[in-house]
């Protein structure tokens, strides 16, 4: 499945699996064959329960399935010997009523080629204590072939996959594995037992086989596992075979026992030469070919075998053969291999030195064969540095191009693998400076500084050989760090001015180069000058004008165009000006004026095109600039005299110099060009010409002429001021007049000829009134000196209102002002002439109140006056105006506004007319004149006039609030008798506290509104038979909630309870729980008793009947109610008074709300009832509802008051306490043994471990410490543990060690009991951990048995174990004064190779066994002949003799002779003697015969051709198709290695 694709059904479960239990299911490797596998119980006969296994087998490709018995199965993958493909085995095993069985078949039909696998079956044991075991899984390890079955009772099966022989046996876990997987880490399987435990089974690769040979005393599985998966063990059993195999001729049999040897023990260059030595029958394929054939078909080669048979391959020219194995990989490359292929084939040698990792050979063929590409590639690859030089040379001698190409590929990297100077030196030995040029560009790319050198010497020969290539270099600009100054010269030789340039530094060279602009590109010389300094910029721009100026002023000008910036618009100026060049100065201010701001720069471009006739661009400036100086450039233009004068007269017009111009042009008899002026260039300014003519004396006709011409495209005010200025005014009559005749309403044109009748007295008055165009304030301001009636006119004419107040006062015109005022209505213009500061005020208000009101009918001229004076705040003034218009019977006397006004401003102004005025006018506002008085205090005014108009509910208010007297108020009220007064009467008497009299007001106006406050008041004061009444009066009139519920509260405040039950129990609107609840919180407790229960309110009633003291009816109550508050509230007041039964019977209700108990807890706990408390928890323990924290507190309090009952309890209800809660209290009370316990359950194993350990009186216990400690995760408590028990208990400490092995890091625990001095207490622990090998556990037994003088236990642990400091032992051993001690030390040193320490302790023992033994086997000729002459010096000739014989292939026959002689003990030497000569004489007849076997074989050789007369040489078909091949495969001066037997040994001959 995949995704989340859905499962896809496969194929039915067949019905023999019916009523099973599935536990497996399995697959082979392609998934083609399924398996099902399933248990189930079956009841014999002998009513013993067996459990019996049914598996379903299906075929996918088939889609059939097989019912077959058996409990466990597994795929596997066998490649049976011989067969190319590996057979799919099906591996199942069953435990029928006969037994157990293991089956192994193959599935399936066997692949095109392969032999089938022969079915086999192998009986499965079961011990007689496992009767009832079954297999329960099967895992297949692939990498050995074998079967791993695991039955039930965790016994572990190990089968040889091949021939289901039983390898192993055991039981590995007391508890079912009831999981396996296979472990691909360890080649093995892993599987989990019952307890968690995970247990880990593989083979031991460098033991399997010897167990097979020695315990199994089976030699041909040993042989057939090492050969099949390649394991050691089984050397001497493949060399015993391969000798009888080889001795007895069955040569094809032997070479196949050798080439599957393990480890390719036998595969040496011995076993070739054996083969080689042999002879080739006739007709038959000599042994060597067969030998060959079979290793190549079981794989590689190695180094030895390759070369022996490629070289007569090679000699018939079978190359093909060779390529072929090369190919398939069955050659072992090497270098001389290679080196013997190089000959016949340089490619094919190159694959060869490639696989045999042999980099000189390597690099040497790819430049041999062209392939120069690779040779840096491979180089780095392998880490190997060969002589680039020298290659590159060598390279180059063959192949230029390739050599380029090299020698760019040793400079790729950022670190050259060659010094580039040799390179390059290496190009130009062979004067090759196009692929030099190609190399050094690619190798300087980076344009490293250190590259300096290099660049210069790329551009030097460049720029002799091929200046445009140098020119193209330099203009990529590449390099930056050659030596520019030489560059520079050598361009400037070969013609390259360009990059001459772009190199020099000094001005003399750039300015001796500059000036050929004739040989430079233009545009590349304008940038050029952006890289020169500003002085070295202008000397070249001076030299450049000085050699040749009509050649360089073009590029002159264009340099200084785009620097100008840079080098300064002036310094340019004058040096252009200092050549006279005004062309060249044109031009260059030309193209930067339009961008410029620098007068200078506009006045010298105006200036310089004067000078070259360019007038119309002077015209252009004029106009357009505005950056110029216009006086200068005047003056400059009157001076230059031009023929056209039209740039000048654009300067004065735009500048205002117009006056100047038009004396200037009038006094040169220029006066066309003042015509043309005002009428084409601006007529505007016709106004400042007609001045400046009056100005030189003009005729006033050619004046006048002018004006006429222009026709009004100038301003006419202008025209007038000007000649207004000049006195001639007059002069303009006609014109204006013509105007007025034209129909013009220009104002500018009315007020000149308005000026003109007013100097003239030509009936001004009729024209100021009649006249509608003329500006009012311009002719009223003329006026003002001249007739300030007239400006009077002409300002009222323009509502100038402020220039008429002015000219009015200046002039005392107050009632002209006045009437003006009146008419006027401007409040604005009213408020700035009644300003107080106005000095004027008090004129302009008798002229305003005598004469304009009194002229005026109009009331909105009157309301303006009247508002204006109230907004200036003029009271008196403005009581005064008033009166004269109300109380005079003017026709205003009746208007009402008018009268408020009047009574408002003596309110404000004279209160003590206010009370007349109230009296005597009938036609105002009386309710706003009242609140209006009121707010200024004047109580008994706005009394007066509530009372006069009859407003008296605003009567009485006035009485209350503002005169505040009551007494008045309620003879007023008596004098009314209306309710509306009655009732503010009421309100103001409950304000002040009078609450009987206010209830009683409140009766007499029949008034219910104000309950709430009545109420609140009443209630305050505990006026409650007052209140009574009047909620009696307000419930009669209206329903309320509000006032029935007071009234019940009233009742029981009152303790009418009689009237309070009959009220209740009729209709009602009252909040009777409200009620309730106030009576209770007053402490009422009866009332609020018959409140609760009218409402069945069973939780209050029940909290009061606690009050009252009736707890068991509150109970009863409570129990209605059932609420846990009213629980707690009845349980708490029972407690309180002691009522402990009651309290119970509440608190389990409260108690099984684990909210509600701590709060229960901490109040039985303050009050001090444990014991109660205890109780109640205790019956709380069997309800249905009981949870977790009863169980808890239950624990903590047993912990506080009652510590010898929490242990059982604990142990009853652990399950079900909250442990960490428990543990702190079970610590603070000190409760160790309970603290232990609760660890334990909490799987806190390390605070369990700690408690035990810091309070063993109490808590510890050696079986339950020893239980818990295994499974503590700090594993320090270990080695605290070992400490307390030395403390504690010291005998039961190897109990406890042996309890911790598995987890105990033993060399920490060694080192702590070394620490201690204790090592011999843990004797029996150090005995049963020494199976670890650990070195600290080796040393400290061994020491402990040297100190109990154990030499025996000694000598068998150094056998067993070696992992220890075997020279200090040997060293300390070697002082001790027992001799087996000593004995022993000399075969630690034997054991570690000290052979002449350990044979001279011996001698120094007379260990004399020992002595020849070591000697011997030292192999040692030094110390072997040593040991002969202490002997002999010892004269000890019998030791003598036995060495003789012990060290017989150690000793030289001539010293022995030699020594025997000079001893006179020949009969002592005698045996090894003729022993010695024997051998020698065997030696001699086995030369002889082999020097007759090589004649005979060279002279066979002579006779054969060299070229086989067989076809083909087919080594790889194998021995069995493989024809007869006459002879051995020996050439010319090629023979058989020959030598003795490799076995040999002293007193045996070789058969």
């Amino acid at each position: 499945m995949e995704g989340d694709s859905q499962p896809q059904k496969v194929f039915e479960r067949h019905s023999s699996l019916a009523g099973c239990q599935i536990i497996h299911y399995r697959t082979d490797v392609k998934q083609q064959w399924l398996l099902l596998i399933g248990i189930s119980a079956q009841v014999g006969d002998t009513q013993t329960n067996r459990v019996v296994g049914a598996m379903q087998l299906y075929s996918v490709e088939r889609k059939v399935s097989q019912p077959i018995e058996g409990h466990a199965a597994a795929f596997a993958q066998f490649t049976i010997p011989g067969n190319a493909s590996p057979s799919t085995l099906f591996c199942f095993a069953v435990r029928g009523a006969q037994g157990g069985k293991l089956h192994v078949i193959e599935v399936g039909q066997p692949a095109q080629g392969n032999q089938p696998f022969p079915k086999k079956a192998a009986d499965v044991f079961f011990p007689p204590e496992a009767q009832n075991d079954f297999p329960v899984a099967m895992q297949v390890g692939q990498k050995y072939d074998v079967i791993y079955l695991i039955t039930k009772y965790g016994y572990i099966h190990l089968y040889d996959i091949e021939t289901a022989t039983c390898i192993y046996m055991n039981r590995i876990s007391g508890d079912t594995i009831f999981v396996t997987a296979p472990h691909d880490a360890s080649s093995g399987i892993i599987g989990v037992n019952r307890k968690g435990q995970v247990l880990s089974v593989s083979v031991e690769e460098d033991s399997i086989v010897q167990y097979i040979t020695t315990t199994l005393q089976n030699p041909d599985l040993a042989l057939r596992i090492a050969s099949r998966n390649n394991l050691p063990g089984a050397e001497e059993l493949f060399v015993r075979k391969f000798n009888t195999l080889f001795q007895g001729g069955q040569y094809s049999e032997a070479a196949k026992v050798a080439a599957g040897a393990p480890k390719g023990i036998l595969r040496t260059p011995q076993t070739i030469q054996r083969f080689q030595q042999v002879p080739a029958q006739q007709g038959q394929t000599s042994p060597l070919l067969q030998y060959f054939g079979i290793l190549l078909d079981q794989g590689q080669l190695n180094k030895y075998e390759s070369l022996e048979l490629c070289r007569p391959v090679l000699q018939q020219g079978r190359k093909q053969l060779l390529e072929k194995w090369l190919k398939e990989d069955k050659l072992e490359c090497s270098e001389e291999l290679g080196d013997l292929v190089k000959v016949v084939d340089p490619t094919l040698a190159l694959s060869v030195y490639l696989r045999a990792n042999v980099p000189s050979k390597v690099i040497q063929c790819f430049a041999e064969t062209g392939q120069t590409q690779k040779i840096v590639l491979y180089a780095k690859k392998v880490g190997y540095t060969p002589d680039y030089i020298f290659l590159l040379r060598s390279i180059m001698r063959i192949n230029p191009d390739q050599g380029t190409q090299f020698a760019q590929m040793l400079v790729k990297d950022d670190e050259p693998l060659a010094d580039i100077n040799q390179i390059v030196d290496v190009f130009m030995e062979s004067n090759m400076v196009q692929q030099c040029t190609a190399f050094l560009l690619e190798a300087l790319s980076k344009n490293r500084p250190q590259e300096g050198p290099l660049q210069t010497r790329l551009l030097e020969m460049n720029l002799m050989y091929a200046p445009q290539v140098a020119d193209a270099i330099l203009g990529n600009q590449m390099f930056t760090h050659y030596d520019r100054a030489h560059i520079a010269q050598l361009c400037e030789k070969a013609g390259l001015l360009q990059r001459a340039l772009e190199h020099y530094t000094d001005l003399y060279d750039i300015k001796r180069a500059v000036v050929h602009t004739h040989l430079l590109n233009p545009e590349w010389l304008v940038n050029y000058f952006g890289s020169l300094s500003v002085e070295d910029s202008l000397e070249c721009i001076k030299a450049m004008l000085q050699s040749n100026i009509r050649q360089n002023l073009q590029v002159c000008v264009q340099i200084a165009t785009k620097y100008h910036e840079q080098l300064t618009t002036q310094a340019l100026i004058e040096i252009f000006e200092s050549f006279k060049s005004f062309e060249g100065l044109f031009y260059f201010l030309g193209s930067i004026v339009n961008f410029s701001q620098d007068a200078e720069v506009h006045f010298k471009y105006i200036q310089a095109a004067c000078k070259t006739g360019q007038i119309k661009e002077v015209e252009r400036i004029c106009r357009e600039s505005n950056c110029y100086n216009p006086e200068r450039v005047k003056n400059f233009l009157k001076e230059a005299k031009l023929t056209d004068q039209l740039p000048l007269i654009i300067v004065c017009d735009r500048f205002d110099y117009v006056h100047d111009l038009v004396l200037y042009l009038y006094r040169n008899n220029l006066q066309k060009y003042i015509e043309i002026y005002v009428q084409k260039v601006n007529p505007s300014r016709l106004p400042v010409v007609v001045g400046g003519l009056l100005d030189v004396d003009c005729g006033e006709d050619a004046i006048k002429q002018l004006i006429l011409v222009v026709r009004g495209q100038f301003s006419t005010d202008e025209l007038v001021a000007e000649v207004e200025k000049r006195n001639r005014l007059k002069l303009l009559l006609p014109w204006l007049e013509m105007r007025i005749h034209e129909g013009s309403v220009e104002p500018a044109t009315h007020n000149a000829l308005a000026k003109i009748y007013i100097d003239s007295n030509n009936n001004p008055e009729r024209f100021l009134r009649e006249n509608q165009y003329y500006d009012s304030k311009v002719v009223g301001k003329y006026c003002e000196k001249r007739d300030p009636h007239l400006a009077c006119v002409a300002y009222e004419r323009g509502h100038c209102d402020f220039e008429l107040i002015n000219v009015c006062n200046e002039n005392s015109l107050f009632k002209s002002e006045a009437r003006y005022l009146v008419r006027r209505r401007d409040p604005e213009l009213w408020a700035h002439v009644l300003q107080e500061d106005n000095e004027y005020r008090s004129q302009l208000i008798d002229q305003v109140v005598q004469t304009a009101l009194s002229e005026t009918q109009d009331p909105e001229d009157i309301s303006v006056t009247v508002k204006a004076f109230m907004t200036a705040d003029l009271p008196n003034e403005l009581i005064e105006l008033l009166e004269k218009i109300v109380l005079d019977n003017s026709m205003f006397s009746d208007h009402r506004n008018l009268q408020n006004l009047l009574i408002l401003t003596a309110i404000k102004a004279d209160r003590t007319r206010v009370m007349e005025y109230i009296n005597r006018l009938d036609n105002y506002d009386a309710p706003d004149i009242a609140n209006i008085a009121i707010s200024s205090e004047l109580y008994e005014e706005a009394f007066a006039i509530f009372r006069k108009f009859e407003v008296n509910t605003s009567a009485i208010q006035v009485l209350i609030d503002h005169i505040n007297n009551l007494d008045r108020a309620y003879e007023f009220a008596e004098k009314c008798n209306e309710p509306a007064v009655w009732s503010q009467l009421a309100r103001a008497q409950l304000s002040n506290g009078m609450v009987k009299e206010a209830i009683d007001s409140y009766i007499k106006a029949d008034d219910p509104s104000q309950y709430m406050e009545v109420v609140n008041v009443a209630s305050r004061c505990n006026n409650w038979e007052d209140l009574v009444k009047y909620l009696q009066m307000a419930r009669k009139k209206a329903r309320e909630t509000f006032i029935e519920t007071e009234l019940v509260f009233a009742y029981a405040m009152t303790n009418r309870l009689a009237d309070l039950e009959e009220f209740i129990s009729g209709p009602n609107h009252a909040a009777i729980t409200q009620v309730a609840d106030r009576c209770f919180d007053n402490k009422m407790y009866e009332a609020a008793k018959l409140l609760y229960n009218n409402v069945s309110n069973f939780a209050r009633l029940a909290i009061t009947l606690v009050h009252l003291g009736e707890y068991q009816g509150a109970v009863d109550s409570a129990r209605k109610a059932n609420s846990t508050k009213t629980w707690k509230e009845v349980c708490f007041a029972c407690v309180d008074n002691e009522e402990f039964r009651l309290a119970q019977m509440c608190g389990l209700h409260i108690v099984v709300h684990a909210d509600e108990l701590e709060e229960l807890i901490n109040y039985y706990q303050d009050r001090g009832y444990f014991e109660e408390l205890i109780s109640l928890l205790e019956a709380a323990l069997g309800l249905e509802r009981a949870h977790m924290g009863i169980f808890t507190e239950l624990a903590i309090l047993y912990s506080k008051y009652k510590p010898g009952k929490m242990r059982e309890h604990l142990e009853l209800f652990w399950s079900r306490v909250n442990i960490p809660k428990v543990l702190r209290a079970a610590d603070q009370a000190h409760l160790w043994a309970e603290l232990v316990f609760l660890y334990d359950k909490y799987e806190e194993f390390d605070n369990a471990i700690i408690t035990m350990m810091n309070h063993p009186t109490d808590a510890w216990k050696e079986s339950h410490f020893k239980d818990v400690v295994t499974k503590v995760a700090n594993i320090e408590l270990y080695y605290k543990a070992l400490q307390f028990y030395l403390d504690y208990k010291p005998l039961l400490l190897n109990d406890l060690l042996l309890v911790l092995t598995p987890r105990m890091d033993h060399t920490r625990a060694v080192t702590f009991f070394r620490k201690v001095g204790q090592i011999p207490l843990v004797k029996p622990y150090l005995r049963a951990v020494q199976n670890n090998n650990n070195k600290a556990i080796n040393e400290a037994l061994n020491n402990l048995l040297i100190e109990e003088e154990d030499y025996q236990g000694l000598r068998a642990s150094i056998d067993a174990f070696d992992n220890f400091d075997n020279i200090a032992l040997a060293q300390r051993l070697e002082k001790h004064e027992l001799i087996e001690f000593r004995r022993i030390g000399a075969y630690l040193y034997k054991g570690n190779n000290r052979w002449k320490q350990s044979v001279d302790l011996c001698k120094k023992d007379r260990l004399f066994k020992d002595a020849m033994l070591y000697a011997s086997e030292s192999r040692n000729i030094d110390i072997a002949e040593e040991l002969i002459a202490w002997f002999l010096e010892d004269k000890n000739y019998e030791c003598f003799a036995a060495s003789l014989f012990q060290c017989y292939d150690l000793l030289r026959p001539d010293v022995i002779l030699e020594l025997s002689w000079r001893h006179n003990i020949m009969d002592f030497a005698m045996p090894y003697m003729i022993q010695v000569m024997r051998e020698y004489t065997s030696k001699v007849d086995k030369l002889e015969q082999s020097d007759a076997v090589r004649s005979e074989e060279e002279q066979k050789a002579t006779d054969k051709p060299l070229v086989f007369s067989e076809p083909q040489l087919m080594l790889t078909a194998g021995p069995s198709s493989m024809p007869g091949i006459p002879g051995q495969m020996y050439g010319p001066g090629m023979y058989p290695v020959t030598g003795s037997y490799p076995g040999a040994m002293p007193g045996y001959m070789p058969m």
